[in-house]
């Protein structure tokens, strides 16, 4: 009898492993809190040590920062005596997390603004970066990190990634923190990344199941109002790590989402379509032109010419018929195309036909 129940209590807890569906995701990961939000900064910088590469002496704003830069480092210097081959000016970019403290640091990007060959080798000079209101809330400096490569000469160059963009991680300390408190109120507003009905509503169920309490009340399809307990508002840093940790199925709308240009096809997992049939074959047309001369008999008063010659061969590649059935999951839509052989590019002209014919219940998004 014992050994029977250890069994039980063994199946019971493998199909409970098995049954938790893959695809829960966290509510950290779907919505985050309004007003908790990164802050883009942007800045202007000079990059010194390139080898070379950097802005020519036409690029006057090049120029004219080195020479106040060297000015205000005590050194008098005229700008036609300036030459900034070594020297590219940059625009450093960088976003400033939610709760950044005084001292912390945060990546960089640099970008070239000026004609710059390559960025590698390059460091920094210190760069204050501003936010919107024009207040400075981090300085950044340091090496640059880009790589790739770029050398040639006046035949030929080789490049490898690109050479005028570079980043510097923790290349920047926050010199400012952004005012922000979480309201110790009753309430906490959501916003859903993706906004979708269902998604919100089995979150709004997920929080209530798990505290116990009707909580959670969904407000439209992107935003969720959450009541704070009483007794959780002394430890509400705790109370939003437990919501949060919470998982869910989020739901999404039938996709199918096609770029023409590079052949590339993403389908969801919940596109279905109707009974159809498929056939699909190809249409080939080869022109071939060759120049042939006619050259007239010898004492004859007639001109040497070229004569075009032209062959056309058309041909069409047999279309199998395939019907598939309705309400066929995306794996059955694959294998069925697949096997009428249709690349990637017929793939899309097959999907935009039974769009067309209204057998395809899914949103088309054509890149």
């Amino acid at each position: 009898m014992l050994r029977y129940i250890l069994a039980l209590l063994f199946l019971g807890l493998t199909l409970c492993t098995v049954s938790a569906p893959a695809e829960a995701t966290r509510i950290k990961d779907i919505a985050r809190l309004q007003g908790v939000r990164s802050n883009q900064l942007v800045g202007y910088g000079l990059v010194v040590g390139l080898n070379g590469s950097g802005d020519s002496a036409s690029t006057q704003f090049t120029v004219r920062s080195l020479v106040n830069m060297m000015e205000r480092l005590g050194v008098t210097v005229a700008a036609n005596d300036v030459k900034v081959d070594n020297v590219a000016a940059v625009i450093v970019t960088a976003e400033l997390p939610a709760f950044s403290k005084t001292g912390a640091t945060i990546d960089v990007l640099v970008s070239s603004i000026g004609d710059a060959d390559s960025l590698v080798g390059g460091s920094l000079l210190m760069t204050p970066l501003k936010g919107p209101d024009g207040q400075i809330y981090a300085v950044a400096q340091g090496p640059l990190a880009v790589g790739a490569l770029a050398f040639g000469g006046k035949a030929a160059t080789v490049q490898k990634n690109h050479p005028t963009v570079g980043r510097i991680p923790g290349g920047a300390l926050v010199e400012r923190e952004v005012p922000f408190t979480l309201d110790p109120g009753a309430l906490l507003q959501y916003q859903l990344s993706d906004p979708d009905f269902t998604t919100v509503t089995r979150m709004a169920e997920a929080i209530n199941k798990h505290f116990k309490k009707p909580l959670a009340h969904a407000q439209d399809s992107g935003s969720l109002q959450v009541f704070i307990p009483e007794e959780e508002r002394d430890q509400l840093v705790n109370f939003i790590a437990s919501l949060e940790s919470l998982t869910i199925r989020p739901d999404s709308m039938a996709r199918i989402v096609v770029n023409e240009k590079t052949g590339t096809i993403v389908m969801g997992e919940d596109v279905r379509i109707a009974t159809v049939a498929v056939s699909h074959g190809n249409l080939n047309l080869v022109i071939t032109e060759k120049d042939q001369v006619s050259q007239p008999m010898p004492f004859s008063k007639g001109e040497t010419v070229v004569v075009p010659d032209t062959t056309m061969e058309v041909t069409e590649d047999t279309g199998n018929l395939v019907v598939m059935e309705m309400g066929v999951s995306i794996g059955d839509v694959a294998q069925a195309l697949n096997a009428i052989g249709a690349t990637p590019r017929d793939l899309i002209a097959i999907f935009q036909a039974i769009k067309a014919a209204g057998a395809l219940h899914a949103e088309m998004v054509i890149l």
